[in-house]
């Protein structure tokens, strides 16, 4: 996801001879998705709903990196990853590699935040007070945009702060011992952060500033040309998955399968969903998301990696990189 921008490109998982195989016959599709990262396109993974959309076998494969999938895809090896984080598809797209967004995987604004020391006090409508304090963000991430973000709105002189770069894990427990005054990061490490000091912003206040957390079905873009019908059933299988899970009635069906193929336990599965967002396809469709929204935000965490010196050079646009033609197509 997100706080995997700089890991390298290797592969988590290494395709059986029998996908191997299966590719070799011209059909069969290969798709990227992670493990323990439950979400809802996995019941229809398990029920075999996509392969009956389609009418053509899938060979899902897991990963352990963004990077890893990126690699794949420019390999040829996987057609479709799905809920690949957007920093390692920046990195990968600003390299040159002619790839693109399909649609919004998952939102988890609430799950990438910074939090203030509980003892300054400091909330949004008192954020100047963090001028001149000390910071820890890990540099090049999602978080680091975040943070940038955030001292913009609430005009904060960035030059003034005292900036650390810091995983998340080692800035909860020095926040937690009182050696920071702020901390930005992510998942379990920004919940033990939480237990020490408060956020400025919730995910939805963020959102509306245009701090967008995210990941998305990506594929390359040479292949979406070829079977733009394969990757708009692919999508709307995806959507339908979305929209049963959105209806608590079906969640108790749901919530086991998706659990046991996410390699969890279902209270731990249960607690990781209900911080995520699965948007509409009407409301990826709009200038939010697709419509506008995720290109800008590529465009400026890709200046923020440039600065970050994780990538050498932004794209002039990231318009190409988004393709919002085949979630249409599925919604029709």
């Amino acid at each position: 996801m997100f706080k995997k921008i700089l890991t390298t490109a290797t592969a988590g998982a290494v395709m059986s001879l029998s996908t191997m195989s299966a590719q070799a016959d011209g059909h069969a599709i290969t798709v990227a998705y992670f493990l323990e990262w439950p979400m809802p396109f996995q019941f229809a993974k398990v029920e075999g709903k996509y392969e009956e959309a389609l009418g053509v076998p899938i060979n899902w494969v897991s990963f352990d990196t963004g990077t890893a999938m990126s690699a794949a895809m420019a390999s040829g090896d996987v057609q479709i990853s799905v809920s690949q984080g957007l920093p390692p598809f920046v990195v990968a797209a600003s390299a040159g590699q002619d790839i693109q967004v399909l649609d919004v995987a998952v939102s988890y604004s609430d799950n990438d935040n910074c939090v203030v020391a509980s003892g300054l006090e400091i909330d949004k409508s008192s954020a100047g007070e963090l001028a001149g304090k000390k910071v820890a963000v890990p540099l090049g991430t999602a978080a680091h945009f975040g943070f940038l973000k955030q001292m913009e709105h609430f005009g904060v002189d960035i030059a003034s702060m005292e900036i650390v770069d810091m995983a998340p894990a080692e800035s909860a427990a020095a926040l937690a011992q009182g050696s920071l005054d702020m901390a930005c990061g992510w998942g379990g490490a920004l919940r033990r952060m939480t237990e020490h000091g408060n956020t400025l912003l919730t995910g939805a206040e963020k959102e509306e500033l245009g701090i967008l957390v995210f990941d998305a079905t990506t594929a390359p873009a040479s292949y979406v040309a070829e079977e733009g019908d394969i990757v708009a059933k692919f999508l709307a299988v995806t959507a339908e998955a979305n929209a049963m899970w959105a209806d608590e009635s079906n969640r108790a069906k749901m919530l086991p399968v998706i659990a046991k193929d996410a390699g969890m336990d279902e209270e731990a599965t249960a607690a990781t969903m209900a911080t995520f967002v699965f948007p509409s396809v009407e409301d990826q469709l709009s200038d939010k998301w697709l419509g506008g929204g995720v290109a800008a935000f590529m465009s400026g965490a890709a200046d923020v990696f440039v600065n970050a010196g994780a990538i050498p050079a932004a794209l002039p646009s990231y318009d190409g990189a988004v393709n919002a033609g085949p979630l249409s197509a599925a919604a029709k």
